[in-house]
């Protein structure tokens, strides 16, 4: 009962509290302060709230990388493209889920520059101090699968880097490019050295 009475009275206390507050403007009454008034934290630096250091951010330990993450093991250098193109292979399955996938992310981020066929025709090209090479040019009909997973990884020419894209969302790419130029499905082999970079799906 006491404690009933007790609940009752500061309940009371706390209400009559806020109903005769002075400041027309004050909120009364705040259950957790740090809730309704947050601290703009400086991105890695400490401010001292309370007494107590908060960090915005902190850097992560020297060769360290995040969890998950698997490293791209060819450089942004022409060695590294020779290699990419000698080493990497397609591991995705050339399925129509995999080439549907390729066409929505085609046309997300490359038909305004390569066109709806890929004939280097969309509608960004003609802005460009020269429209990007035609899929079924020589030189990219036969271009290794893994020169073309290097570019879009790191860029080339006018085209910048694409590596927002997981590592399984450019391969599907790939298979959607190799449909517009009209490659047989059966030209697009699996091999185990491009597990190596399976990452973020």
């Amino acid at each position: 009962m006491k404690k009933i009475k007790f609940i009752i009275l500061s309940a009371g206390v706390i209400l009559l509290s806020a109903c005769t507050k002075k400041d027309p403007n004050s909120p009364g009454f705040e259950y957790m302060p740090d809730m309704y008034r947050a601290v703009g934290l400086e991105y890695y630096h400490a401010i001292e709230v309370d007494g107590d250091t908060i960090w915005g951010a902190q850097l992560p330990p020297k060769n360290t990388i995040a969890r998950g993450y698997k490293p791209y093991p060819y450089p942004n250098t022409p060695e590294g493209y020779e290699l990419a193109g000698q080493n990497l292979k397609n591991p995705l399955e050339n399925s129509e889920e995999n080439i549907k996938k390729g066409e929505e992310l085609y046309t997300k981020y490359c038909i305004h520059c390569h066109g709806a066929s890929g004939q280097g025709d969309g509608k960004v090209a003609g802005k460009l101090p020269g429209p990007p090479p035609p899929y079924t040019s020589a030189a990219i009909l036969n271009l290794p699968e893994g020169k073309m997973f290097h570019s879009i990884t790191y860029g080339k020419g006018l085209m910048g880097s694409h590596n927002f894209l997981s590592v399984n969302e450019r391969w599907a790419l790939i298979l959607y490019i190799h449909k517009l130029q009209g490659k047989d499905k059966t030209e697009t082999k699996q091999d185990s050295t491009a597990s190596k970079l399976t990452a973020k799906k």
